[in-house]
């Protein structure tokens, strides 16, 4: 036996020495369902073992022992992201919260909620809706995906347009430190200025400077009626312009998405909605001013929709109408999944610019000779292109790939963002070298240092 399979018995020992029974697996058809997450082409390790805690104080006991072992250590939520971030490396324990999912309180009278990180979005929003109160951030995966999860990438989603990401909402944190240390971050005032913003640093960090145990976040009440204002369009190109008609008006909307053709027939095909016979693009904007400010707000969007050249657009009067736009918008990236791998970006450029973004996205699928799909929360310019290629083609994936860079390098070009809310994880690491100045890079290689002294936390990740 060789000297690191040893070692990594030993490890194995260690940890199920330190743990109650059932949190370590290392059953290898086990361990590899939690090596990888759901980003295509990401490369992913073979973990030793997968550690499943139920407490801080297991959190606490895992770090420990492998800051002491020099073994890596992976995060994990619903496994749900888009980047690698939660990918494993060779050697590592996979850290997975799922188990940690309790929503431990909420706070009416100060509008929080302290959950733990397994706690998932939907349930949450559930949970806090009985109460009249409302959890904003819904990333596309909220069914699924964890509010651990949501803070490690700083999710977004239909609403932040108007109503922010996931950092918008934390206001404290429980982590376990790159030192095997439990602390508190944050506060549970409605202001607080003491010290430095190490929640908020947190937040988006992919798992690379703590892992966190426990969540305190902001609530807001419950939206009041939102208006739909639906507009079709023959080009993504049109439809772009309309967003930025919109925001020349002066509109914020609660949410501003688009669907293309191929996203239309993808759902179509997968459930029979008929969305295809009528528009190439769909753009779909709600409003939830209250009273008659809002209706005049809808109708003036419904009418930047026109100027832009929408061929027609309209606020919708069925409400059961409009719920049924809002969830092919969210059956569109599953629908595209059962045409083939996916390759998903996660740009965001300024307002302004997403017009001319998307004709570039069409550009580079005619170049590079892709099939890409267009999803976008427009309203805030964070687009989704989606890269499909036939599973098993070599030499489409490698197109797609370049097709892929050549979408970052021209939202870097246009003031944007190589991701908006799904993080670098393994798949934007280039890109963001392409994004941030050397002297900026440095600065943020000086807080990992600081933070992970020993390196063990989600190598390889971001940076």
């Amino acid at each position: 036996m060789t000297d690191t399979a040893t070692s990594r018995i030993r490890l194995r020992d260690r940890l199920s020495a330190a743990l109650p029974d059932g949190r370590v697996i290392v059953d290898t058809d086990i361990t590899s369902s939690y090596a990888r997450d759901q980003a295509v082409w990401a490369p992913a390790g073979v973990p030793i073992a997968v550690v499943r805690p139920r407490s801080t104080a297991e959190v606490q006991t895992t770090v420990r022992i492998c800051i002491e072992s020099g073994t890596p250590i992976v995060p994990r939520g619903a496994g749900t992201g888009l980047s690698g971030g939660a990918n494993a490396v060779d050697g590592c324990v996979v850290l997975a919260m799922e188990s940690m999912d309790a929503i431990q309180a909420i706070d009416p009278l100060e509008r929080l909620a302290i959950v733990q990180p397994g706690v998932v979005n939907d349930q949450l929003r559930a949970a806090v809706a009985k109460k009249g109160l409302w959890y904003p951030p819904d990333p596309s995966s909220a069914p699924w995906s964890t509010i651990g999860g949501n803070v490690a990438t700083n999710a977004g989603g239909v609403c932040c347009v108007k109503y922010g990401v996931t950092r918008d909402y934390v206001l404290a944190l429980e982590v376990v430190t790159g030192l095997g240390d439990v602390v508190q971050l944050g506060r549970r005032t409605a202001k607080g200025v003491a010290g430095y913003d190490l929640a908020g640093l947190m937040v988006g960090s992919e798992g690379t400077l703590g892992i966190v145990t426990g969540v305190t976040v902001r609530l807001r009440p419950a939206p009041d009626h939102q208006r739909t204002i639906a507009g079709y369009f023959d080009s993504v190109g049109d439809a772009g312009d309309a967003v930025e008609a919109v925001a020349a008006a002066g509109l914020t909307p609660s949410a501003l998405e688009l669907m293309d053709r191929r996203c239309l027939v993808a759902v179509d095909e997968w459930k029979g909605m008929g969305l295809s016979a009528d528009a190439d693009v769909i753009l779909l904007g709600r409003i939830d001013t209250p009273g008659s400010v809002g209706d005049d707000e809808a109708a003036r969007m419904s009418r930047c929709f026109t100027g832009a050249g929408a061929t027609w657009a309209a606020v919708s009067t069925d409400e059961a109408e409009a719920e049924a736009l809002f969830a092919a918008r969210r059956l569109a990236y599953p629908a595209l999944e059962r045409l083939g791998p996916v390759l998903t970006e996660d740009v965001c450029v300024p307002k302004g610019r997403v017009a001319e973004m998307l004709r570039r996205i069409e550009a580079i699928g005619v170049e590079h000779d892709t099939v890409i799909a267009n999803l976008a929360h427009a309203g805030d310019g964070n687009l989704h292109p989606l890269l499909i290629v036939d599973d098993g083609d070599a030499a489409a994936e490698d197109r797609a790939q370049r097709a892929f860079t050549a979408i970052i390098d021209a939202a870097v070009e246009l003031g944007g963002t190589v991701t908006g809310e799904h993080g670098v994880g393994l798949l934007k690491r280039d890109g963001l070298h392409k994004e941030f100045a050397p002297e900026v890079l440095a600065m943020h290689h000086a807080v990992k240092a600081a933070l992970d002294p020993h390196g063990i936390l989600n190598p390889g990740k971001a940076f």
